[in-house]
């Protein structure tokens, strides 16, 4: 299982929560966050300059997705599961797929379309917008409390 991710966790805070779930789950399986450099975003910058920045960034989590990865994007218009329905979803992609199940966070633009299209799947937890290191968080405790 790999999570990869934009940008890295500065508040203490939010790395001790992931580290206690990330040791959680490799108590089961084996895990890894990879973190690509996210790019500077100012305030107020025109569309064209957001939509370089996600191509960007798209870009170097693409280098990290493995040719047989099963990657989940999280995106705000993803499917959204019950913790119940989503454990069984989860247990039937683990043990269905030859390579790493593979969960994709954007930066704090999202993720680019070319991502986008290469994720298997999209989930979504809320249709409310998180940032991404709080994301993070939750995504290690949902995957800590469904195996």
């Amino acid at each position: 299982m790999k999570i990869i991710c934009v940008g890295r966790i500065k508040e203490d805070f939010f790395r001790e929560g992931i580290g206690y779930f990330t040791r959680e789950i490799r108590k089961k399986y084996p895990m890894e966050i990879v973190e690509c450099q996210d790019e500077p975003t100012p305030d107020a910058c025109p569309q064209s300059l957001n939509d370089r920045i996600r191509r960007t960034e798209g870009k170097r989590i693409l280098e990290k997705i493995k040719e047989d990865d099963y990657v989940i994007a999280l995106c705000i218009d993803g499917k959204h599961y019950r913790t119940d329905l989503w454990k069984k979803r989860m247990g039937r992609i683990l043990s269905g797929t030859e390579g790493n199940v593979t969960f994709v966070i954007g930066g704090s633009l999202g993720l680019s379309d070319e991502v986008i299209s290469r994720a298997d799947e999209k989930l979504s937890f809320s249709a409310l917008t998180f940032p991404h290191q709080m994301m993070r968080l939750i995504l290690c405790e949902q995957i800590a409390r469904i195996i």
